[in-house]
């Protein structure tokens, strides 16, 4: 993908190529960037998984989140508790009660548990192949990966949304970005 100066450009451009997915194409990209975060998370000591609900087309890892869940694996989800802060994490199993959050996204209810995630999965609207992820512009997961202790990043894209951007000052690269 040719390189744009302006990441709302760039994310516009991103999201409607995710949208345009055809459904089996997007479901077989699913299937297999799941199946790598499953294997991934298999070999690596992970007690605390966060976790995210997909949104504008985002990787649908619902599945695996249910296997994780009936495997006895902790899942979170992010919180946002205030404009311009970390992410907090809450303790989530699918089905659990969603509200919206400062950020206007679904996250657990206020009296969720808070847990330390040892590796945070975060869906990307685009990716560089210096790891940096290009969300939607409100900084969260930024912020959350600057603040100490810094979880492990895993980024999930579709490969179609690799590009590349000028670097701000904030942007901090994922430890791992899985595509499928």
């Amino acid at each position: 993908m040719e390189t744009l100066s302006n990441k709302a450009a760039i994310r516009h451009q991103l999201i409607a190529a995710r949208r345009a997915l055809p459904d089996a194409v997007k479901a077989q990209a699913d299937a297999r960037i799941a199946a790598r975060l499953a294997n991934w998370i298999a070999t690596n000591k992970v007690r605390i998984i966060g976790v995210y609900l997909p949104m504008q087309g985002e990787p649908d890892l619902s599945a695996l989140y249910a296997q994780w869940s009936d495997a006895g694996l902790t899942l979170a989800m992010p919180i946002a508790l205030e404009k311009n802060a970390p992410l907090a994490y809450a303790r989530w199993q699918p089905g659990h009660a969603m509200s919206r959050d400062v950020s206007g996204t679904l996250a657990p209810v206020a009296q969720a548990p808070r847990v330390q995630a040892d590796v945070i999965i975060a869906p990307c609207v685009g990716f560089t192949e210096d790891g940096l992820r290009l969300g939607y512009g409100g900084g969260y997961f930024d912020r959350t990966l600057a603040a100490r202790p810094r979880p492990y990043s895993i980024g999930v894209a579709y490969a179609c949304t690799r590009t590349s951007f000028a670097a701000d000052i904030y942007d901090i690269a994922l430890d791992l970005i899985i595509a499928e």
